[in-house]
């Protein structure tokens, strides 16, 4: 089974996403900053990160930035309530950018694309 680690601050997004998520067949494990997202992806060792941008402490593009500099292969989805950030050049060392949504056709065809 596929493991997912997402990281964001909303627990309405942790519920939902996960809900989503596990229906597809992904193990998910959450994280509510870029702090404890660092500490866990040593100990579970994903497959994939859905990661928010705008949290406290280590925001989503400096946790981005650090994730890709311990393994630059490992697939990372920024999801975002903002538009703007998509246009950030820190933003593109992401796998792919979501603008977050009640409808998570998108985010589930990004996953399943990255995962395949």
């Amino acid at each position: 089974m596929k493991k997912i680690l997402l990281v964001d601050d909303e627990d309405s997004i942790h519920l939902l996403y996960r809900e989503e998520l596990e229906e597809e067949g992904y193990e998910v494990h959450s994280a509510l900053s870029g702090e404890e997202a660092l500490a866990q992806l040593k100990i579970i060792a994903p497959d994939l990160v859905i990661l928010d941008i705008n949290m406290p402490g280590i925001n989503g593009i400096d946790a981005l930035r650090q994730i890709k500099e311990i393994n630059p292969a490992l697939p990372v989805i920024l999801s975002s309530a903002y538009q703007e950030f998509k246009q950030d050049l820190a933003t593109w060392a992401s796998d792919e950018y979501i603008v977050k949504s009640s409808n998570l056709d998108e985010l589930k065809a990004a996953v399943k694309k990255h995962l395949a």
